[in-house]
């Protein structure tokens, strides 16, 4: 039997595509009551810790048995992929240098980065003297009134790490790195559960990136239907997200639908 403990639906979708979410599993009284059946909904799916080796499309199929139709688009967290991956370096192995030690306690609260063990894979990755460019030029952007030089210069190598804050034990000391081939592990759940699969990096800054896809998807809607992040990788166990369209029509999160 499939537990869902709480549910949470997505706010910042497109007006002209998606009407606000049915919420499901709170009340909400500012709104009328509405019959479940005729909107769009986004339900997170609870599941068994997710450990490295997992067979993670089985454990998503048997997570959503019973509840995704073919037309749903089942988003899977990065981090339980990347899990499932063995893709993890444990804290304690990091020795971070002095120039991590400065630049994380500089970085926000919610950033993957603000741990020197995460910075220092940073600057393993790319060299100090980028990091240290792209610090420069950060300051010299807020100076100017622009935000986030930091992570413009140096995306793609932050993006890659996810910090160990707030991932449920005995993950919360390991460093998760980026997931790999998630188009392959997007498609290869999509054909296990008889539905869309995608893989997402999200976060609650309200930022959604689709990593991985399996065929047939519409990158952009799913993850404007998934700024709210209504995924759980801590206490919650909630890795799972099913989006299911249940309105007339075709439903938006596929290529051919709703534009």
């Amino acid at each position: 039997m499939v537990c869902v403990p709480r549910a949470r639906t997505t706010m910042h979708v497109m007006p002209e595509l998606v009407q606000r979410p049915a919420t499901i599993g709170r009340s909400d009284p500012t709104r009328k009551r509405e019959p479940f059946g005729n909107r769009f909904v986004a339900i997170p799916i609870r599941t068994p810790l997710v450990r490295a080796g997992d067979d993670l499309a089985g454990i998503v199929a048997e997570a959503v048995r019973g509840v995704v139709r073919s037309d749903d688009v089942v988003a899977i967290s990065e981090t339980a992929v990347a899990i499932a991956q063995n893709r993890m370096i444990a804290a304690e192995t990091i020795r971070p240098t002095r120039l991590a030690y400065v630049l994380s306690r500089r970085a926000g609260a919610l950033a993957t980065i603000n741990q020197p063990e995460s910075m220092q894979l940073v600057i393993d990755d790319v060299g100090a003297w980028r990091v240290v460019y792209a610090a420069v030029a950060h300051v010299v952007g807020r100076v100017l009134g622009k935000r986030g030089v930091f992570y413009r210069i140096l995306g793609e190598a932050i993006s890659a790490i996810d910090g160990y804050t707030g991932t449920l034990p005995p993950f919360d000391r390991q460093i998760v790195l980026g997931p790999e081939n998630p188009d392959g592990a997007a498609a290869q759940i999509a054909s296990r559960i008889g539905a869309h699969a995608v893989v997402v990096d999200a976060n609650d800054l309200g930022i959604a990136k689709v990593l991985g896809a399996s065929p047939g998807v519409h990158r952009a809607h799913v993850e404007e239907s998934l700024r709210d992040n209504p995924h759980g990788n801590g206490d919650e166990q909630t890795p799972i997200v099913v989006l299911a369209w249940r309105g007339v029509g075709t439903t938006p999160l596929l290529d051919g639908g709703a534009r």
